[in-house]
């Protein structure tokens, strides 16, 4: 008998079953798809020769994850990258605001009546910036807090919504900047706790960068697989599991699933019935006969480029997804170009990038002219560049990743206590209706991203009840 099956092979199923054979554990994941890699995947999408990555690319949470830096990732062909730039964001004057490694250039990006309200909001955390991660980022209780203090200063600033936030800066640069931070995991501008959502991807960008990984994002992915098998693990793919009798004896069994399919398979009935699920978006990949022409020259060496004019435009196209369930018409768009920091990605002289938007739940509509209208603002000609693209909505999302329910990346809605307590309200959020059962996808604390904390602190639920077995 086996000491535990996973099921699901995405970053945070590839880290729970490291975590559990670091420790000596039998282990076994069992993948439904012919690869692994969940949110973490590079694929040839549009013409051959270009790597695209079918969903995150940049990771901020990835090179400042305290589970990834605890493995030996580099070893097994893991490099980061770093663009000249994390993030720009432009505007149709030609002008941009960047989040920038250094605290100082972010802040005179926003303009002098914004850089030291932007320099006060940082100060108090980044100097603790590793501490405060691992205890944000291993709530609830899966550790004791190594730092409270900060923690609980960091919660007073984070909790309040980011409207409440962006108020204290004079000038929209910043408070558009911050509110493209904030609608990166979808939720509106005037919800709960979102200042902490742009918070941390700030302190990131200071701390280590938003780099890419070498190759693409598969490669974080086979980094995991081959640490997991030097340490004994073995891995299953194409093998699509669809009840627990599928499974070989264990005496744990660990889902890097959504709830709704964990309850499916586990006989769970309506036990996640109450868990809701966000908006979702449209992703377009791009090949590219040359860089994209940005007009502002901060946006042609930032990995990230968001793209929205002002936070007002940023929040009409959060509301229009969230709130009046209709694709907004003028996006707001996420972009990034891996080729700016990683040449292997496409041909010589050729680029890839991608753009997504928001649009509701289960939409079944074509965004890619909004899209592009959009992009054209910023960067004029970007049409003129394409040489092929791959566009993929939320039923064409959620048919290559299970997870993604109704195309939401998140793996649920990132807004109300969701924010926090997912998948359900409960100190042991790791936990089932089941002892031998347990969850560790993105739909468990601390949420969406790829950086393996869901899974590593899932490992420690297991592992406490294996010891006690």
């Amino acid at each position: 008998m086996l000491d535990t099956v996973v099921v699901g092979a995405g970053p945070n199923g590839l880290t729970a079953a490291v975590e559990l054979a670091r420790r000596g554990f039998s282990v076994a994941v069992f993948e439904a798809r012919d690869t692994v890699g969940g949110g973490a995947r590079t694929e040839e999408l549009t013409l051959p020769g270009f790597r695209h990555d079918p969903c995150s690319s940049a990771h901020p949470l990835g090179i400042n994850s305290p589970a990834f830096r605890a493995l030996p990732l580099e070893r097994y062909g893991l490099e980061w990258l770093h663009p000249d730039l994390p993030m720009a964001h432009p505007f149709l004057d030609g002008t941009a605001a960047v989040l920038a490694r250094s605290v100082a250039e972010t802040a005179a990006s926003f303009g002098p009546r914004d850089a030291g309200v932007y320099r006060r909001l940082v100060a108090p955390f980044l100097p603790k910036w590793d501490t405060l991660a691992r205890d944000f980022m291993s709530l609830p209780l899966t550790a004791l807090p190594r730092d409270p203090v900060t923690l609980a200063r960091f919660g007073l600033v984070g909790l309040p919504p980011s409207t409440w936030l962006t108020s204290r800066f004079r000038d929209e640069r910043a408070r558009t900047l911050f509110a493209g931070l904030v609608a990166h995991v979808m939720a509106p501008l005037g919800g709960f706790a979102t200042s902490a959502v742009g918070l941390i991807f700030a302190l990131a960008a200071h701390a280590r960068g938003w780099p890419v990984a070498r190759g693409g994002s598969q490669s974080i992915s086979d980094a995991l697989v081959g640490y997991l098998r030097d340490l004994g693990g073995t891995v299953h793919t194409d093998y699509e599991v669809k009840r627990l009798d599928d499974l070989p004896p264990a005496r744990a069994y660990v889902f890097d699933t959504s709830p709704t399919a964990l309850a499916r398979i586990a006989g769970f009935g309506s036990h996640y019935a109450g868990y809701r699920y966000g908006p979702g978006v449209f992703k377009i990949d791009y090949a590219l006969d040359g860089p994209v022409p940005w007009t502002a020259p901060e946006a042609r060496s930032a990995g990230t480029v968001q793209v929205g004019a002002t936070s007002a435009e940023i929040g009409t196209a959060l509301r229009a997804v969230s709130r009046e369930g209709r694709a907004p018409d003028k996006p707001f768009l996420i972009t990034v170009q891996p080729s700016v920091a990683d040449p292997t990605r496409a041909p010589a002289g050729r680029q890839v990038f991608w753009a997504y938007g928001h649009v509701p739940s289960g939409w079944t509509g074509d965004l890619t002219d909004a899209v592009e209208r959009q992009l054209e603002r910023f960067a004029p000609g970007f049409r003129d560049r394409v040489l092929a693209r791959a566009t993929a909505g939320p039923p064409e999302l959620a048919t290559r990743n299970a997870n993604y329910v109704g195309g939401d990346i998140a793996c649920g809605a990132v807004s109300g206590l969701q924010i926090l307590l997912r998948p359900k309200p409960s100190l042991f959020p790791y936990h089932t209706p089941h002892p031998a059962v347990f969850i560790c996808s993105s739909a468990t604390p601390p949420g969406p991203g790829v950086h393996g904390m869901s899974g590593h602190n899932a490992a420690k639920a297991v592992w406490r009840r294996l010891r006690q077995a």
